[in-house]
C-alpha cells in the first residue's frame, strides 16, 4: 500500500476557507465513501463544503475546473479499477493530467483523491471504511486544505 513515507498528518484550521468536493458515482459504494470522509474532513478542520456529483473520473476535471473559479480549494473523489483493455491506463492518465493542469493553470490546490487501484479490494482497503488501511478522501481534503493555507500565506507576504 501507499502508507510508507506517508508525513504526519494533522488537521489544518481551514477556518474561512471554501472547499468543493466532486465524486464520481462510478463504483458509487467507494466513491460515496471517500466523499464523506472527505466533506466530514473539510468540516471537522472548520471549511465551508459544497458537494457535488458527476457520472465517472473523466467528468471530474471540467466540473473541477468550474468550481476552481470560486473556491479555495477542490477535491476530486474517484475510483478506477484495472480491467482488461488499456481503458484503465487512458482514463486514470486524462484525468491525472487534467486535475493537474486546472491546479497549475488556476493556482487553486486540487486534491486527488481518485483511486487508481487493480482490483476492488485494494479500493476498499484505501477508501476510509471499517477496517481500511488507508483514508484516501480524508487525505486528499487534508493535502488540498494544507496547500490552500501555503499558498495564502505566501500570496499575503507578497502583499
Amino acid at each position: 500500500m501507499a502508507k510508507e513515507g506517508l508525513p504526519r498528518i494533522t488537521l489544518p484550521d481551514a477556518g474561512g476557507l471554501q472547499v468543493a468536493v466532486v465524486s464520481a458515482r462510478w463504483n458509487a459504494e467507494i466513491c460515496q465513501r471517500m466523499h464523506e470522509r472527505a466533506v466530514d474532513t473539510g468540516c471537522a478542520a472548520g471549511a465551508t463544503v459544497s458537494e457535488y456529483h458527476v457520472v465517472g473520473a473523466l467528468e471530474l476535471p471540467v466540473v473541477v475546473q468550474e468550481l476552481s473559479r470560486s473556491h479555495d480549494a477542490v477535491v476530486a473523489i474517484g475510483c478506477v479499477i484495472r480491467g482488461g483493455t488499456p481503458h484503465f491506463d487512458y482514463v486514470c492518465d486524462s484525468v491525472t493530467q487534467g486535475l493537474t493542469r486546472i491546479a497549475l493553470d488556476s493556482g487553486v490546490p486540487i486534491g486527488n483523491g481518485v483511486l487508481t487501484v487493480n482490483t476492488e479490494d485494494q479500493a476498499i482497503e484505501r477508501s476510509g471504511g471499517e477496517g481500511s488501511l488507508e483514508d484516501k478522501g480524508a487525505e486528499a481534503m487534508i493535502a488540498a486544505l494544507d496547500t490552500a493555507l501555503v499558498l495564502s500565506g505566501i500570496r499575503a507576504r507578497r502583499g
